[in-house]
């Protein structure tokens, strides 16, 4: 029986699950055969195809299992329709119970498969190994970035000394480019991790550390998006950024979009290397959110690059380090390039579930056709203002009252009609179970002009970012020390310049390109 993600005998990658593959083996509802379902249903089909909730080649693992893609595979037969009609619960997003405290309390077994990336088992396992260096608790934890997933092409320069004795995997995987590797680490209690964490790694802060860490504690709750970054500190020979995050706090962020600054990143790639039931629902909270957020913003015909790039785009809306030389112009495009099969992990599943949305590309006939990078498949949502509304009523609660705020001032509602609107369409009364369907006020904010709208949206996402993104980035000048900020602006700013002359020559290649051809 062969173990995804076992360690590797040799050098090499593991025997690699496609997407496609392991997506049909989770539990969504994808077919193997040429004649896939993405590609022949209409709208009004989908609903059917839902509510069946049919689904060939299942596999299941232990419920309680922290990383799927670890879990051993057993072929099935295929589950009856009533057991498929259970295995996904209709409208799961409407009253979750962001309380629970366990895997089997999801949703589905197979529930929030698609956050986990597949990635070189040695290289996991070298990530893996640098969370056993400290002895702080950390109950959940992700690493991320541009040295985990490329944004750029592989390089043919010699291999950077950033690192002082990296493992051979970070160096293999890396390619040559040695790059800080970024983690964040969930706690269940602030000051009692950093005391332990001050204890065992002094050297990881600043001056601030000699305050203590009740003193730390509350600057990473009550100031910016509420994380504490330790940036430029070596840990098994390989030199790592890592954030400090209060569980609670994320959880708020992934399912209320209260700062967007970690549901932003949790929106592209990570690789999950201890996974918390808590937090998988409230992600997978975020990435619907952020596919309906996208929705509102892109025609009723698109591809996947705009729908990628569109999300993976929401958390820089507002974001100051964008409109400053601080950060690469390209950035989204080179993470939509170099990663689209791992969105299309990641995102694929939640699109194949949404009523109103659905691929629509000959393409996707292809059996390996979520593996191939150059597939830039089509998609079609539907329009209706009665859907839309529908989304627009399921937002991020705190998301939403920002979009209503900006639309009630637009529509002049009076204030005492607005605000018996939003008690209507509370979500926090405990006592009551409610359905989240679009009312007339949804209704009209989907239905308004399509250019109002983006408008309208964008500026709800950059108040929600810009503010906790700039007091983050003012927080992490205190807590980082002097020396240390000093060296991330200056490699930000020579990141920009490289995205900048990257620009340039490809600008310049594609107009003589251009004139060879006239």
């Amino acid at each position: 029986m062969q173990t995804i993600g076992a360690p590797s005998t040799s050098k090499s990658i593991l025997p690699y699950l496609s997407p496609r593959r392991l997506l049909a083996r989770v539990g969504w509802q994808y077919r193997l055969s040429s004649l896939h379902p993405l590609n022949q249903r209409s709208f009004a089909s989908s609903n059917d195809v839902k509510k069946n909730g049919e689904a060939d080649g299942r596999e299941r693992a232990s419920p309680g299992s922290s990383d799927p893609s670890t879990q051993s595979t057993t072929s099935s037969s295929p589950p009856s329709s009533s057991t498929s009609q259970s295995a996904v619960p209709p409208d799961w997003d409407e009253n979750p119970d962001l309380n629970i405290s366990a895997f089997s309390q999801l949703p589905h077994s197979t529930f929030g498969y698609n956050q986990h990336m597949i990635i070189n088992s040695e290289f996991k396992e070298a990530l893996r190994q640098i969370l056993w260096q400290f002895r702080a608790p950390i109950r959940y934890a992700f690493a991320y970035g541009s040295g985990v997933f490329p944004q750029t092409a592989s390089s043919s320069k010699s291999a950077s000394t950033v690192h002082a004795h990296p493992s051979p995997a970070i160096s293999s995987m890396q390619g040559g480019q040695g790059k800080m590797i970024d983690f964040i680490f969930g706690v269940s209690y602030t000051q009692h991790w950093h005391s332990l964490n001050l204890q065992q790694h002094r050297d990881h802060y600043s001056a601030i550390g000699s305050l203590g860490s009740s003193f730390v504690s509350r600057v990473q709750d009550n100031y910016g998006a509420g994380l504490y970054f330790n940036p430029y500190v070596t840990v098994n020979g390989t030199l790592i950024k890592y954030g400090v995050v209060n569980l609670d706090t994320l959880c708020r962020d992934l399912s209320e979009w209260d700062t967007l600054y970690l549901a932003g990143r949790l929106q592209k790639p990570v690789k999950i290397l201890r996974d918390d039931p808590r937090v998988r629902l409230a992600n997978q909270i975020n990435l619907i959110s952020a596919v309906r957020t996208a929705l509102l913003l892109l025609p009723s015909d698109f591809t996947e690059q705009e729908l990628y790039g569109t999300i993976a785009g929401l958390s820089y809306l507002g974001d100051p380090r964008m409109a400053l030389p601080a950060e690469n112009p390209n950035k989204v495009a080179n993470i939509i390039k170099y990663q689209l099969p791992n969105f299309r992990r990641l995102y694929a599943p939640l699109i194949e579930n949404l009523p109103n949305v659905a691929f629509h590309d000959p393409r996707c006939k292809s059996s390996d056709w979520m593996d191939d990078p150059d597939t830039n498949a089509t998609l079609a949502q539907d329009m209706d203002p009665k859907k839309r509304g529908n989304m627009v009523r399921r937002l991020p609660r705190s998301f939403r009252s920002k979009l209503y705020f900006r639309y009630q001032t637009k529509f002049q509602i009076p204030q005492l009609d607005f605000d018996q609107m939003l008690e209507e369409s509370d979500d926090q009364d405990p006592t009551r179970v409610k359905k989240q369907q679009g009312s007339v006020f949804d209704q009209r904010v989907a239905n308004d002009r399509p250019e109002d709208l983006r408008g309208e949206v964008k500026k709800a996402i950059q108040s929600t970012v810009q503010w906790p993104s700039v007091t983050q980035s003012l927080k992490s000048i205190v807590t980082t020390g002097v020396v240390r900020s000093i060296r991330y602006v200056r490699e930000k700013m020579e990141k920009y310049r490289e995205g900048r002359k990257r620009e340039k020559g490809d600008r310049s290649h594609s107009s003589s390109g251009a004139s060879k051809s006239t």
